[in-house]
C-alpha cells in the first residue's frame, strides 16, 4: 500500500533554468538588469515627487493621477476596449474617490522600488511591486514602456535568489532567511540535554 510520502513528488529543475535563475555565474546580467530597471523606477518617480506643479505630491496632489484614470475611462468604448469593464469598475469605485492618496502611493512607490533594486535590497519584493504598477498601468491602457519593464521584472523575481548577489541582499538573505527557510536571526539552537541532577542520600 502506498503512504501519502510515496505519491508526493518534486518535479526536478530543468538544468537551463537553474543556470539562468540560480547560478552565481549570471551574477553580471541579473545585476545589470535589476540597476537598469532600478534606475528607470527611481528616475520616473523622482521626477513625480520633484514636479514643480505639484500635481503629483504637493498642494494639487491627485490631479495627476485623476487626469490619467479619467483617460483611462474614456478608452472603455468599442468591441475591443483597451481598458476593460471590470478595471474601468475599479477606477471609477475606488482609484477616483482615492486619486490623492494613489497619487503619493504611486510616486513614493516608484522611488522605493527603485532604490530598492538599486540597492540590490529585497530584490524579489522590489521588482514584484514594480511589476504590479506596470501590470496597473496596462490595465489602464498605457503602454509605452511598461511591456519591457514588466518582463523584465517577472525576470528578476524568478532569479531574485542571485539577482541581489552583489547587492545587499548577499547579507540579509542569509541573516533574515526567506519563508520556509529562516536566517541566522530567527534560528534556535537546541538546547542541550541536561544532565539528570543525581539523587540526595
Amino acid at each position: 500500500m502506498k503512504t501519502t510520502s510515496d505519491l508526493s513528488t518534486q518535479i526536478p529543475e530543468p538544468a537551463f533554468t537553474r543556470f539562468l535563475f540560480a547560478d552565481t555565474r549570471m551574477n553580471v546580467v541579473w545585476t545589470l538588469l535589476r540597476i537598469w530597471l532600478g534606475y528607470e523606477w527611481l528616475h520616473a518617480g523622482w521626477g513625480k515627487i520633484t514636479n514643480p506643479a505639484g500635481v503629483w505630491v504637493g498642494e494639487k496632489a491627485g490631479v495627476a493621477v485623476s487626469g490619467f484614470l479619467k483617460g483611462a475611462l474614456a478608452k472603455t468604448q468599442g468591441d475591443h476596449p483597451d481598458v476593460q469593464g471590470w478595471y474601468a469598475s475599479f477606477i471609477t469605485n475606488f482609484a477616483l474617490p482615492n486619486a490623492e492618496l494613489l497619487s503619493y502611493m504611486v510616486a513614493f512607490g516608484e522611488v522605493f522600488v527603485g532604490i530598492a533594486l538599486i540597492l540590490g535590497l529585497f530584490t524579489g519584493i522590489a521588482a514584484f511591486f514594480g511589476a504590479t504598477m506596470n501590470t496597473n498601468f496596462l490595465f489602464a491602457g498605457t503602454v509605452s514602456s511598461n511591456p519591457l519593464l514588466l518582463v523584465t521584472a517577472i525576470a528578476i523575481m524568478l532569479a531574485w535568489r542571485v539577482a541581489g548577489q552583489w547587492g545587499l541582499d548577499r547579507f540579509l538573505l542569509p541573516y533574515l532567511g526567506v519563508p520556509g527557510a529562516p536566517g541566522k536571526l530567527f534560528k534556535h539552537e537546541p538546547r542541550s540535554p541536561q544532565s539528570p541532577i543525581p539523587p540526595t542520600a
